[in-house]
């Protein structure tokens, strides 16, 4: 990843959180863009901060200059609590950006379960904090109450979902985007977790990432 990793223990509503710092190797005197906050995928179907595609979502974050967070929500791995359909982890996103990115720049972003959990933090934070990118790969549209993006977030966001996905149907998330009028990236052929396509979803988000220097 080209980057240093350094293990965290943070504080939570429900005790200690499990995360992992991933910081750019940048010239000297050049700082971080800010910090990026990466959610994962549901924790009742194995998902973890280990996740392939969040760790893609960090190396694209990293390449692109940002600081990358990624943690496990509670009741995965060493994160104390149990699962909480979303009210919990919502609590526990919160936690790790108040905690790691206290002031300063920040990005939100978040795979399946992970990007519904981050369009609420999104909807919390968006007028208190300068969140000045929010990606969200493989939305749960069709299993959760995903939030609406704030329109003034539109031009900073990136959806992108697998035209094949059979765990969450491109048209659901179409139909949420729809009202919205919130463009959707369509990976041809792509299923939920970009088997084979993990490379072209790194160089998707970093081109977000960069257009927007």
């Amino acid at each position: 990843m080209n980057a240093h990793t350094e293990r965290l223990t943070l504080t939570g509503a429900a005790g200690p959180i499990q995360a992992q710092r991933d910081a750019a190797t940048l010239p000297a005197g050049m700082a971080a863009r800010g910090v990026a906050v990466i959610a994962h995928p549901h924790p009742l179907f194995g998902g973890t901060m280990d996740n392939k595609v969040v760790q893609t979502l960090a190396r694209a974050f990293v390449q692109s200059g940002w600081t990358a967070v990624r943690f496990n929500f509670r009741g995965v791995g060493t994160s104390a609590g149990s699962h909480d359909d979303g009210r919990g982890e919502l609590q526990d996103l919160l936690a790790v950006v108040e905690q790691t990115a206290p002031e300063g720049p920040i990005a939100l972003a978040g795979f399946s379960f992970g990007a519904f959990v981050t369009s609420h933090a999104v909807a919390a934070l968006h007028e208190q904090r300068n969140i000045e990118q929010v990606v969200l790969v493989g939305t749960a549209a069709s299993r959760f109450t995903v939030a609406p993006v704030p329109p003034q977030m539109h031009t900073r966001t990136l959806v992108v979902h697998g035209e094949l996905d059979d765990t969450v149907p491109l048209s659901a998330v179409l139909d949420w985007a729809r009202p919205q009028v919130l463009p959707v990236t369509v990976v041809p052929g792509g299923g939920h977790f970009f088997h084979g396509q993990l490379t072209l979803l790194r160089h998707l988000v970093a081109r977000h990432l960069h257009s927007s220097l």
